[in-house]
């Protein structure tokens, strides 16, 4: 048995940082070996010089051009490599934001994944309050965030409402505030079990 776990949510919600610490307790709790695939470290150089070439910008990780001709490249060769490790018999971490896969339930499709029946699916939204996410991008000071801080008014209104209704069904809802080490041992257990 695999597990394909995945940690979703805008940037600055922690997506990575969650990942990192559950990474070795989820392989201590299954006995598995897993792997972490984050879009950032996957990509991020590769975007870099594209968007140079195209732009004149490194840093251009949000505008139109990126998100027209880089983002869903990006998304499938994160889970191209994801899946040839599944095929593997290693299980995945994979962190990115993933909204509008999430929005019209693309995650949660075996078929467009193409995954089998026997691979254990878990997709986590991670979220925080606005004010949260946005003080955490500018304390990180990436380069790569530039273009959203500089055009905060523009990205705030792409970042969707939290999933609800049918769209969060089998969605593991992680609230990153302020979470206690008690929060992180449920979202670990609620991970295994499938449990919301």
């Amino acid at each position: 048995m695999t597990h394909f776990v995945f940690f979703c949510g805008h940037a600055g919600t922690g997506k990575t940082t969650i990942a990192k610490r559950l990474i070795g307790s989820l392989m201590r709790e299954t006995g598995e070996a897993f792997c972490l695939l984050d879009k950032d470290t996957l990509y991020g150089r590769y975007s870099a010089a594209a968007m140079q070439a195209l732009t004149g910008d490194p840093n251009d990780r949000d505008s139109p051009m990126y998100l027209h001709f880089l983002r869903n490249p990006e998304y499938q060769g994160l889970l191209d490599t994801a899946r040839e490790n599944l095929l593997l018999g290693i299980s995945v971490v994979v962190v990115g934001p993933f909204s509008r896969e999430i929005c019209d339930r693309r995650l949660f499709d075996r078929a467009w994944l193409g995954i089998a029946d026997d691979v254990v699916l878990r997709v986590v939204w991670v979220f925080t309050s606005e004010e949260t996410a946005h003080a955490r991008i500018v304390a990180r000071s990436n380069p790569s965030d530039a273009y959203k801080l500089t055009h905060w008014d523009q990205y705030r209104q792409r970042r969707v409402v939290m999933p609800s209704g049918t769209t969060s069904d089998g969605l593991l809802m992680f609230d990153n505030s302020a979470p206690s080490a008690a929060d992180f041992d449920d979202l670990q257990r609620a991970i295994l079990s499938g449990a919301a």
